[in-house]
């Protein structure tokens, strides 16, 4: 990437306090490893290529995203009045994400965005990292625990991002 992309680029910056913390009085080395707007070709293909590490029982994946990012600033108002609330609308949106997310089907995943639009900013690295637990010889399980929204969008005026957590665990 150049300068200016490399400069705007603050994934690592989220990541780095988060890990230091989890791992404390533990070494730990980072591979940082960026994915940009790569075809659904390339996330498959690079998902095969790290199956292998995910095999290695000391590996860690930490994968970063936020989910919906509404409202006029965002260029994404999607609101289906069925749920009531434009807030509710926008968990609803998410959460059909999160429940595929969980199934593991990253072609699944590939259609909701293509469907509904959201403007979920790590869909490329979500979709490389469903890729290996696709091609990896373990079962890895994934798990949301936790979603939040930066304000409850009640309005067309207002705006929100979405925020979720989850974990991936060896299915017993």
């Amino acid at each position: 990437m150049d300068l200016r992309v490399d400069e705007a680029e603050h994934s690592m910056e989220m990541h780095l306090p988060y890990l230091a913390k989890i791992f404390e009085g533990h070494p730990m080395k980072v591979v940082p490893i960026l994915v940009g707007a790569v075809s659904a070709d390339n996330e498959a293909m690079y998902g095969r290529l790290l199956a292998k590490y995910v095999d290695d029982p000391t590996n860690f994946f930490s994968v970063s995203s936020d989910f919906c990012h509404w409202g006029s600033r965002f260029h994404y108002t999607h609101y289906d009045k069925k749920c009531g609330p434009i807030h509710k609308s926008i968990e609803a949106l998410d959460k059909m994400g999160m429940d595929i997310i969980e199934t593991g089907n990253a072609e699944a995943f590939k259609q909701y965005l293509s469907e509904y639009g959201n403007t979920i900013c790590g869909r490329h690295p979500i979709s490389v990292f469903l890729h290996m637990l696709r091609n990896c010889s373990i079962k890895i399980r994934i798990k949301f625990l936790r979603y939040e929204q930066s304000s409850q969008c009640k309005t067309m005026r207002d705006s929100s991002v979405s925020y979720a957590s989850a974990a991936a665990n060896v299915d017993a």
